[in-house]
């Protein structure tokens, strides 16, 4: 254990146990020291919290190694001025460490026990004589001590010699490879010192060719040149009698075309006074672009086409079945049905799903029935999820993406249809009905359906 800064015992005389008036007029060595805090750390353990002294009733809970690390010093100092304690402790020791207490005691400690061990007993136990046993321990340690520094001494002579000698090894050796490097360079210097006059004597003779060839190249130009200009001359020769030859075959063409024309003008002369004549006499009586045929002209009754507001001045109900089956007997109806609007008219305690597989039923026999074209739109602003759903044959199936409502998507498909097409919105929506009024569709009640469906 190391030592901590902290009251140290020095033995002071006044410092007296009950066997006498011994004490030491030195301090402990530091190897008994080390030696009397680890058997009162061990003994510390068997005490209660009233024996101990108030400086380290703190340190109680502790284990001895922790009590000897923090409160050695603490210990040291109570062993020393508290005779109390210290005889409280020795009694301990005294039933761990039996026959060498009683030897202690009786002036004759075994020759082969441990001196630090004899003298920290003897520290706490303080018999007759233990000051001497303590400075005799003292002596042996540093005897010790000083054996142990000469063979710290030796070994550490011992591997410096050894470094010495590896050292010097290597130096050896590392001089024999920078010989070797040296040598190793100087052979490469001379080979490339030979590569070097050979590469000179290289360039020397590729300057020698360029040089030749440049004069080549220069004769070649030269002819080239020469070649040129003589080709430039055949060509403005060539060009000059295709021009002349033009020029005749031109002349020729002209000359057919004024013996061909002669009669031709004289029929396209005439033709143009006729012409003349008749955009003469138009503009003359002022007459109007043909717009009407004769058959325009015979009064009649031309048949009419019939509408969805035709049907609705009929005398029929609106809550009759028969006015929705009018409507949809219309060339090229269109159903749009507000689903959830119908569904929750018609049955509106039953689970979403099944509302949704009862009305699609229904409109796919009507759809059989009928032969018009259906889309059945729902609310799917609140959807978490896609539904897994298999539309039936001849019914359209549509939901309404997230922000946007069915009421929405109901508008976007009547505004969708060409104008004139019989549409037909089923929705009990008040404002539904009106918008889609206006973009010209047939609004028709939930419940009109429903007695329709009911029906089938």
């Amino acid at each position: 254990m190391e030592r901590t800064d902290g009251p140290e015992p020095t033995g002071d005389p006044a410092a007296t146990g009950p066997q006498g008036a011994e004490s030491l007029d030195r301090p402990l060595p530091e190897g008994v020291r080390r030696r009397v805090v680890a058997l009162v750390a061990d003994a510390f353990g068997g005490l209660t919290v009233p024996e101990l002294p108030a400086p380290l009733r703190q340190y109680a809970r502790f284990t001895p190694s922790r009590r000897a690390k923090f409160a050695g010093n603490a210990m040291a100092a109570a062993v020393e001025s508290d005779p109390v304690f210290r005889q409280r402790i020795a009694t301990r020791l005294r039933e761990s460490h039996g026959e060498l207490a009683e030897a202690l005691d009786g002036g004759t400690p075994p020759a082969a026990a441990d001196p630090v061990e004899v003298a920290a007993l003897a520290y706490v136990l303080r018999p007759a004589g233990w000051v001497k046993l303590v400075e005799a321990a003292g002596q042996e340690a540093q005897r010790a001590d000083a054996e142990r520094a000469g063979e710290e001494a030796e070994r550490e002579l011992r591997r410096l010699r050894e470094e010495l000698a590896q050292a010097r090894a290597a130096a050896r050796a590392e001089s024999e490879r920078t010989r070797a490097e040296l040598e190793a360079a100087r052979k490469e210097g001379e080979s490339l010192q030979r590569k070097l006059r050979g590469a000179l004597s290289d360039v020397r003779r590729g300057e020698a060719a360029l040089r030749k060839l440049t004069a080549e190249l220069e004769a070649e130009r030269a002819a080239a040149a020469a070649q040129q200009a003589t080709a430039e001359g055949e060509a403005r020769r060539l060009r000059a009698r295709l021009a002349e030859a033009e020029s005749a075959l031109e002349a020729s063409r002209r000359a057919a075309r004024e013996g061909r024309s002669v009669a031709d003008m004289r029929v396209r002369l005439l033709l143009d006074t006729v012409l003349e004549s008749a955009q003469g006499l138009r503009r003359e009586l002022a007459l109007p672009p043909a717009s009407m045929h004769p058959a325009d002209t015979v009064e009649a009754v031309e048949p009419g086409r019939m509408t969805p507001k035709d049907i609705a001045r009929r005398a029929l109900s609106e809550t009759d079945p028969a006015l929705l089956d009018q409507l949809l007997a219309l060339p090229q109806a269109h159903l749009v049905v507000d689903g959830y609007n119908v569904t929750k008219t018609g049955y509106p305690t039953m689970p979403l799903e099944k509302q949704r597989l009862r009305l699609l039923g229904g409109l796919a026999v009507l759809a059989a029935q009928t032969g018009a074209e259906m889309t059945c739109v729902f609310d799917g602003a609140e959807l978490a999820a896609p539904v897994l759903l298999a539309p039936p044959r001849g019914v359209r199936v549509l939901f309404s993406k997230p922000g946007v409502t069915a009421d929405e998507l109901i508008r976007q498909l009547v505004r969708a249809e060409p104008p004139g097409r019989p549409v037909v919105v089923v929705s009990t929506d008040r404002e539904v009905a009106d918008g889609v009024a206006k973009a010209g569709a047939r609004p028709v009640a939930s419940a009109l359906l429903l007695k329709r469906l009911a029906r089938t």
